[in-house]
């Protein structure tokens, strides 16, 4: 590693990446226009108030989020702050659209968990807790909503604790809550800063006060005080330090109390993450770790989002770098297809507003204009045979079939399913008589499909109930068995949009007898994305 080029390293160790996660209606898109707002990115935060909002939240680009008031997709976000540059990517909340999150979360080094202070830990928190865990990912904890009636704040730390197994360290305290909350106080710096409440711009109007026994705070908040002293004493004794290695470790949170709404505590999050949360870390990239000060330029796909810009129907790859530097106009090679291409402009964003990009380094988020040759889960390098890992597809357990109400837009229904298929927002299969199958995690997919096939590719289509129950890839020992097998069950087979064979079984006893006559048959119930699975590929399972 003696030839590093100084300026990489630099450029490296300013990056910050991480995603906002949380369960529905946690508070977490009202999050990042906060994050965005005191960041500098944007003028006025928007909040996201369902259908009526005169202005919807930066993350929520997509007419059917803003009518929805829901985050379908995730979004990327890159600004700076404090001599750093953010690279913040907002998730959908919706369980509905959990696999988009989880492939987000092959991109992060690490991420804020919003909770709400009124109802605790949500099964959605668990569940993508869980993945974090994969890997190990950093934990920042801010506990959302405090300007509502909520849970005792001692509670709400046991809590998380308790059911995700995560040592919490408070590092500011709420004074008051519901009508009463009055702002935060730094248990670490020992003061508070008063901002004026829920304003949509910065007004600089703050107010410091130094020292808990302050008598301006007594003055200020004379009911709130007495308990709001009692319990810090009481936290103060029962918590352990913040640990840097702990938390960087994934087993240790520190925790932030606040109101997204009202401004208060989103401050700290965002020095928080500029002082603990990590540089790009090194990768996995199946032959061997990158390091991200690496001169070689090399980065991962983990997310396709058709038409970002309905004029122009586009598609966008989103590419995590991982190593190296960008540059525009640079050649790479494309693994998977075993062949050069060149990266002419990429993009950064602001949610859909891009802007070309003329420099990216390792933890930088680029957008590149995908004419449908790059895949999820494809990794480009300057040469090198890499294959960076990331979270699988899982076999979906909703099926609808799908064909135009016009039979003369046949074409536009296929192609426009091929594209969303590819983007990852649905499952596609078709069989060997061109029927089309779609497969999801949860029944808002569904209509959102339908939504999107209707305002950005101008197709009404008819979706009916299928006698599909669930799929699984299969692979085969040899041609021979292939063969036999197709011969028998050719009816039950489709392709998905990789071209790999998936059996579609009408129920789980249809799939169980199917493999106890077929033991040499394997039978998957998870697979890479952009992975094309080989004969000879029998233990994918993850």
């Amino acid at each position: 590693m003696a030839n590093l080029d100084p300026q990489l390293v630099k450029d490296v160790q300013k990056r910050r990446t991480f995603a906002i996660i949380a369960h529905p209606d946690a508070g977490k898109t009202t999050l990042t226009e906060k994050l965005l707002l005191f960041g500098g990115a944007i003028q006025m935060a928007g909040a996201v108030k369902g259908r009526k909002a005169a202005r919807h939240a930066t993350s929520d680009w997509m007419e059917v989020e803003q009518q929805r008031g829901i985050s379908v997709t995730s979004s990327v976000m890159q600004f700076e702050y404090d001599g750093h540059v953010i690279n913040l990517l907002d998730t959908p909340g919706h369980e509905d659209f959990s696999e988009d999150t989880y492939r987000v979360l092959t991109a992060v080094d690490a991420a804020v968990m919003v909770i709400d202070a009124a109802k605790g830990v949500e099964a959605q928190t668990i569940k993508l807790l869980e993945v974090c865990r994969l890997r190990n990912t950093p934990i920042i904890t801010f506990i959302n909503k405090l300007d509502r009636e909520v849970r005792d704040p001692i509670d709400l730390l046991s809590e998380i604790e308790e059911i995700l197994k995560l040592e919490c360290v408070p590092v500011t305290w709420p004074i008051g809550m519901g009508k009463t909350f009055r702002g935060v106080y730094s248990l670490q710096k020992d003061r508070l800063v008063r901002f004026t409440a829920g304003e949509e711009r910065l007004s600089g109007n703050e107010e410091l006060i130094e020292g808990l026994d302050n008598p301006r705070l007594d003055e200020l908040f004379p009911m709130e005080m007495g308990y709001v002293r009692e319990s810090i004493e009481l936290v103060r004794g029962v918590s352990n330090p913040f640990d840097i290695e702990k938390f960087l470790a994934g087993e240790q949170s520190p925790v932030f109390f606040g109101s997204g709404v009202n401004n208060f505590g989103v401050k700290d999050v965002l020095e928080a993450l500029v002082q603990w949360a990590p540089s790009p870390l090194p990768r996995d990239g199946g032959a061997r770790q990158v390091e991200p000060t690496e001169k070689p330029f090399t980065g991962f796909v983990f997310k396709i989002q058709a038409n970002m810009d309905p004029k122009h129907r586009d598609r966008i790859a989103f590419f995590r770098v991982c190593s190296g530097r960008y540059s525009p106009g640079m050649k790479v090679r494309h693994l998977r297809e075993e062949r050069e291409m060149k990266i002419p402009n990429a993009l950064t964003f602001m949610a859909n507003d891009r802007v070309t990009m003329t420099d990216a380094v390792a933890g930088d988020i680029i957008g590149i204009y995908n004419h449908g040759q790059l895949h999820i889960g494809d990794t480009l390098t300057e040469g090198e045979k890499l294959g960076f890992t990331g979270i699988p597809y899982f076999a979906p357990e909703l099926f609808r079939a799908a064909r135009p109400k016009d039979p003369f837009k046949a074409k536009q229904l296929h192609k426009g399913l091929k594209e969303l298929g590819e983007e990852g927002a649905i499952q596609v299969f078709e069989d060997e008589l061109g029927n089309l199958y779609l497969g999801a995690v949860g029944q808002l997919q569904f209509e959102i499909v339908a939504q999107r096939l209707a305002t950005e590719y101008n197709v009404d289509a008819i979706y009916e109930n299928t006698p599909v129950s669930t799929a699984r890839w299969v692979t085969y020992p040899d041609e021979q068995t292939r063969k036999d097998f197709e011969k028998e069950q050719g009816m039950r087979l489709a392709k998905d949009a990789d071209g790999n064979t998936v059996y579609l079984a009408t129920s789980i006893y249809n799939l169980q007898t199917t493999q106890k006559h077929w033991p040499q048959v394997a039978f998957h119930v998870t697979r890479e994305h952009g992975q094309k699975l080989k004969h000879t590929d029998v233990d994918l399972d993850i």
